[in-house]
């Protein structure tokens, strides 16, 4: 079985990222037997600068993209039909703010380093997504940092120790340097073995169609 490494580089606020997730999942599942992954997220904040109680998402929007109402009800009623397509559910009448995510990434660092296997990583990654996208939940709070940590059998004890102080802080910020120094300005980036990248929420048989090609490769 041939071996790959992914780096899924993205945010847990980018709708995008959580349908290329889904459709990397979906690929993965069909090339089950075929290729062995070890796939880790690395960090990307679409808005750094975020303050804490975070923006009105309509207004965040057409203040960064110069979107109109219009434009912006369009482009998210792709965005769920892409999602539901590969079984993401988004509510985004839901989504009224966007939200600061570094703690998000602070404890996303820390679930990888406690599961090398990155089980609980993929778990707590899939839990923010839908904690966001699905139920409407600010995505930078605490509490509910710690209900989805815990719920995915992380030490909630622990991750509240690291979101009270600014632990994995500056490797969270030497990360998405890193990333940046790369090329990377948008998300999702999927980088495999270090040396393929595909860009974009991308449907599963892309996804699919790549993997097979760099794995034979």
């Amino acid at each position: 079985m041939n071996k790959l490494k992914i780096d899924f580089v993205s945010d847990v606020s980018c709708p995008w990222c959580a349908v290329g997730l889904a459709s990397l999942q979906t690929a993965l599942k069909n090339l089950d037997g075929v290729v062995q992954v070890n796939m880790a997220f690395q960090p990307f904040e679409l808005n750094p600068d975020m303050v804490p109680e975070g923006e009105d998402t309509t207004e965040h929007l057409a203040k960064k993209y110069g979107s109109t109402p219009e434009q912006a009800a369009a482009v998210r009623e792709t965005i769920r039909e892409r999602g539901a397509a590969v079984g993401f559910t988004f509510n985004l009448d839901k989504r009224s703010r966007i939200y600061n995510t570094f703690d998000a990434h602070r404890l996303l660092h820390w679930a990888h380093l406690e599961d090398s296997s990155g089980v609980k990583q993929l778990a707590l990654k899939q839990g923010l997504l839908k904690a966001y996208f699905t139920d409407g939940e600010n995505p930078g709070s605490h509490s509910v940092l710690l209900r989805v940590a815990g719920e995915v059998g992380l030490d909630v004890a622990r991750a509240q120790a690291i979101l009270d102080s600014d632990t994995f802080a500056a490797e969270v910020r030497e990360q998405e340097q890193f990333y940046q120094g790369l090329g990377i300005h948008s998300v999702p980036a999927v980088i495999i073995n270090d040396r393929h990248l595909i860009s974009g929420g991308q449907p599963p048989e892309v996804f699919e169609q790549a993997l097979r090609q760099i794995a034979v490769a």
